[in-house]
């Protein structure tokens, strides 16, 4: 892929405030509630009678603002902030958000959840132009489209810049005198809106952020919307009328916190019906039910109340221990997963355990999950994913962007099964998903992007097509039947 947009990492959390003198502290809290979408970076950039200043570091976000001057700084009544996973540049301080802007007759702070897949096009076409960036991730280039917009307003001009970039985001643009949030024509990234107590208004990657805070949930942003929050209050818009929902469906799987809706649906209901698919789908002849801590959780009850098996609590996990999926190496995931995780001994030893987990990525973590039962005593381990086969790379936002990362674009499901050690293998079907899920019946796989199971991309690949095109050829000769 190209150099720019190449990295091994997850997507980002958002939130933005405005109309509240605790702004920073609010946008704090929230950040604090999205940590799980980012914890290599995070920072925030506070409006103060029209004059912004930032604060941002690498870490989690405590201890980014360990120091308590560092918030007490950002003072003023608006506010945005960011926790960040490199999906495209390097880890570099640079690259953490909010990114500022200062011109002669304006400031900005630019916050992007997601992935631009017309980005090195748009890079290369813009420094042919004289444009320079400070940072190397994609997220500057929409600054500097709006800068270079002959359109004479500010909206317009964002509005002209959103419509020259492709794939999945999610803005906030914090200006002197306005908030402006936009969304993605399939809204890949989910955006919501609350309103606060007092009467202002927040714009964030997920409602458990506005529950921390005391807001009251509004909206979902919806595909190709542009807000605009300011004194006067909130005004929606469009830049674009050429929608399709196709909300990315690793956010019910696994990303999103379960105590979040999007759209309207419960993100741990959701779980909880997949799991409970699942085992129509893929049943097994085994004495208890154990669940992946902590997002398989919710699918391991569904599975267990359909199946009739008694749900355990088999697994522990260290809860001072981060995601193995979204630690940004191969080195860190793996000792990740040995420090995380420990088994039950008195719970599993002579067990038939069905072992439920969310998703199987790069297969590191479903190795040591079954040989830690095992090695507890477990008399077999039936392993359950409440998904399909995760088989092509994602484009959006997400930590998957080549299938050499992929086990079940290199291994069909009965060699992953010997990879794994399990006695049995089973995934829950794209339907099953959708199902589950149940956001629309009239939207293609339901309103949500299945790119991940089956490589029906909502969107054209632009920078990454040719060597996707090239990769997929080469796995199709190489494993038939895996890829198709």
């Amino acid at each position: 892929m190209p150099t720019e947009v190449r990295s091994l990492n997850e997507e980002c959390g958002v939130f933005g405030v405005w109309g509240s003198p605790d702004a920073a502290q609010l946008t704090y809290f929230g950040l604090h509630a999205l940590q799980h979408r980012g914890q290599e970076g995070a920072g925030i950039t506070a409006n103060d009678h029209g004059k912004l200043q930032t604060e941002r570091g690498l870490g989690l976000l405590a201890d980014v603002f360990r120091d308590p001057r560092r918030l007490a700084r950002l003072t003023g009544q608006a506010a945005v902030g960011h926790v960040r996973y490199a999906t495209a540049g390097n880890h570099g301080l640079e690259n953490i958000q909010p990114l500022s802007f200062n011109f002669s007759d304006s400031q900005f702070a630019l916050a992007h959840n997601g992935n631009l897949t017309n980005a090195v096009t748009l890079r290369r076409r813009l420094e042919q132009h004289g444009a320079i960036f400070h940072a190397s991730s994609d997220s500057e280039i929409l600054m500097h489209l709006i800068r270079r917009s002959p359109a004479a307003t500010l909206t317009e001009q964002v509005k002209d810049a959103l419509r020259q970039v492709h794939g999945g985001f999610a803005y906030l643009l914090l200006t002197n005198d306005c908030l402006i949030a936009a969304l993605d024509p399939n809204g890949l990234r989910p955006l919501v809106v609350g309103q606060l107590p007092t009467g202002g208004y927040v714009v964030c990657s997920e409602t458990c952020a506005l529950d921390t805070i005391g807001a009251t949930f509004v909206q979902d942003v919806q595909p190709g919307e542009l807000l605009t929050i300011d004194d006067h209050g909130l005004t929606i818009d469009h830049y674009t009328t050429d929608t399709q929902l196709a909300i990315c469906s690793m956010e019910f799987i696994y990303f999103a916190r379960p105590d979040s809706d999007i759209h309207g649906v419960n993100v741990h209901s959701a779980r909880k019906r997949m799991g409970a698919q699942l085992a129509v789908e893929q049943p097994v002849d085994a004495d208890i039910v154990v669940g992946v801590p902590n997002s398989s959780l919710s699918a391991a009850t569904g599975y267990a109340e359909a199946s009739g098996l008694p749900y355990e609590m088999g697994l522990i996990k260290n809860q001072y221990s981060s995601r193995t999926f979204i630690q940004p190496t191969q080195a860190l995931r793996e000792q990740g997963v040995r420090m995380k995780l420990s088994a039950v001994k008195g719970v599993v030893a002579g067990k038939r355990v069905v072992l439920i987990d969310d998703s199987i990525v790069r297969g590191t973590t479903s190795r040591r999950i079954v040989k830690l039962l095992k090695d507890a005593g477990a008399k077999s381990v039936h392993l359950r994913i409440a998904s399909p086969p995760l088989r092509y790379p994602c484009f959006y936002g997400i930590d998957i962007q080549s299938t050499n990362e992929l086990i079940a674009a290199q291994q069909t499901i009965r060699e992953m099964c010997q990879t794994f050690g399990a006695d049995s293998l089973g995934f829950l079907s794209e339907q099953g998903v959708v199902d589950a899920v149940g956001l629309s019946t009239t939207e293609p796989y339901g309103g949500l992007c299945m790119a991940y199971f089956n490589g029906d991309y909502p969107t054209a690949l632009y920078d990454y097509q040719a060597e996707y095109d090239a990769e997929i050829a080469q796995l199709q000769a190489n494993h038939e039947g895996v890829i198709k």
